[in-house]
């Protein structure tokens, strides 16, 4: 793990790991343990922010300080070999349950790309345990883990101009759901009513960062 200045007031913890899975997981592992710090206040962050590879502290008063304190943590924390994906839900230990109609117009081809049947793309879909491990793209849209790495899946090689809101999407390791309608080149494979983001509602995203996800056949 490694540490990088970013502006006056943020760090950037780089995670980058030799497979996407290690990688996954161990971005998950520092977020969960920097929240944690942050509510024992053991550590002073605005915001803690995952992606894919990284977690970004903003707001900090001290960085330097906090990179020596990151520094003594990452002596006793797991590293990319040994860490493993945990069964995950927010720090409250909420998991939430999509309703999906699954009739995706790429649900043929997910199939064919999985060399299963229709049926046993669904059975998989619902038998998964998701993990948002991110948010980006969109307000609101949620980067699912937990899919094995062997069913990562292609974009589409011309994006559509237009996907439905409550759209549920596949594209490389990831599940997704999208929370607006906007261009989009993932995969899909059903919809949703669930509203993922209001900016009226606190905390605004329905699926932040850490949340468990599970989809159920509406």
């Amino acid at each position: 793990m490694r540490i990088r200045p970013v502006g006056a007031h943020a760090l950037l913890l780089d995670c980058t790991a030799p497979t996407d899975v290690a990688e996954a997981a161990l971005v998950e592992a520092w977020r969960a343990e920097l929240w944690r710090r942050r509510e024992q206040g053991e550590l002073i962050a605005v915001e803690i922010v995952p992606a894919a590879s990284t977690v970004l502290l903003d707001g900090l008063p001290d960085p330097t300080a906090t990179a020596e304190q990151l520094t003594r943590w990452a002596s006793g924390f797991p590293n990319a070999a040994t860490v493993r994906p945990i069964d995950g839900e927010r720090g409250d230990g909420t998991e939430v349950v999509v309703p999906v109609e699954f009739d995706g117009p790429d649900l043929p081809t997910v199939a064919e790309h999985w060399g299963v049947a229709v049926p046993t793309v669904l059975h998989r879909l619902t038998s998964t345990r998701f993990r948002v491990a991110f948010c980006g793209f969109a307000p609101g849209f949620p980067y699912l883990t937990g899919l094995p790495a062997e069913l990562a899946l292609p974009r589409l090689a011309t994006p559509r101009p237009r996907v439905p809101a409550g759209s549920v999407a596949l594209a490389g390791p990831y599940a997704g759901i999208y929370p607006g309608a906007s261009p989009g080149g993932w995969l899909l494979v059903g919809r949703t009513d669930l509203v993922l983001f209001d900016v009226y509602a606190d905390p605004p995203s329905q699926l932040g960062p850490g949340t468990s996800v599970r989809m159920a056949a509406a």
